[in-house]
């Protein structure tokens, strides 16, 4: 096995709970893993070297998991350029069909998408995203890509923040330092900011992940207490006013985090 560069040895270190782990953690794997994930809109079809560049790994160890996603399935090779397979969406079924809390949410958030006429979206923390498990806008196809597993930026959303604010003090901190930029100052700011989120129990933002667009979200928490998701309504501030958001919105969701906490589990 080729030795780990530096990046790699830091990220296995933060990985591996104790020395003891270090051995049986799979490099190969995790490359895998970043080659499939580095598959997006802005990036349908790539090449190896483009893969290599984008992940910053070498362009033997791209080839080869190319090589072996390719046999299995998930990665389709077309002379030089490589794109996702339809076998991909087998991981996520596999998710979805075995994670109660996405099905006990989806049929909340098509309610709420009826009721508002306008999207309902529940999400959970990965790294620097919400990503979306239930989502449901009225009467209307999803954009492409912007249905289940749809990512958007942590701290910029009201999902995000909720989810954020979830965390201890300590966490909350560390996740900050791991995932934002700006300095200290800046820092600070969000962390006070979503420190208000948690104290409040909910998260308005405007403006921040696209410009004409608010939403407003509130922790879903299972039956001992503890947050495992967000729930949110988001809307285009012409079709919904940010009053509403406040008078209508906020009570409804919170009435629904209510009442869906005992079959959280």
């Amino acid at each position: 096995m080729a030795k780990l560069n530096a990046r790699d040895e830091s990220r296995r270190r933060s990985r591996a709970v104790d020395a003891s782990d270090r051995a049986d953690y799979s490099e190969a794997l995790e490359r895998g893993l970043l080659v499939l994930t580095a598959f997006d809109r802005d990036d349908e079809r790539l090449t190896q070297a483009q893969l290599a560049r984008k992940l910053d790994l070498p362009r033997a160890t791209v080839r080869r998991a190319l090589l072996t996603l390719t046999h299995l399935g998930y990665v389709i090779a077309e002379d030089r350029i490589y794109r996702l397979a339809p076998r991909v969406l087998t991981l996520a079924t596999a998710y979805l069909t075995t994670n109660p809390v996405s099905r006990v949410l989806q049929p909340v958030c098509d309610g709420l998408a009826e009721d508002f006429q306008t999207s309902c979206t529940a999400a959970v923390l990965d790294g620097p995203a919400a990503v979306m498990i239930a989502r449901a806008l009225p009467q209307q196809p999803l954009a492409i890509g912007q249905g289940l597993g749809f990512r958007v930026p942590a701290v910029r959303s009201a999902l995000g923040r909720v989810l954020i604010g979830g965390l201890s003090a300590e966490r909350r901190r560390r996740y900050l330092l791991d995932h934002e930029t700006g300095g200290e100052r800046r820092l600070a700011r969000i962390e006070a900011e979503i420190g208000e989120v948690a104290a409040q129990g909910y998260a308005y933002v405007a403006d921040e992940v696209e410009a004409g667009f608010h939403s407003i979200a509130v922790p879903l928490r299972r039956w001992d207490d503890v947050q495992i998701a967000a729930l949110n309504v988001g809307a285009g501030t012409e079709r919904l006013p940010r009053e509403d958001m406040f008078e209508r919105v906020l009570p409804a969701l919170l009435t629904t985090a209510r009442k869906l906490q005992p079959q959280l589990v």
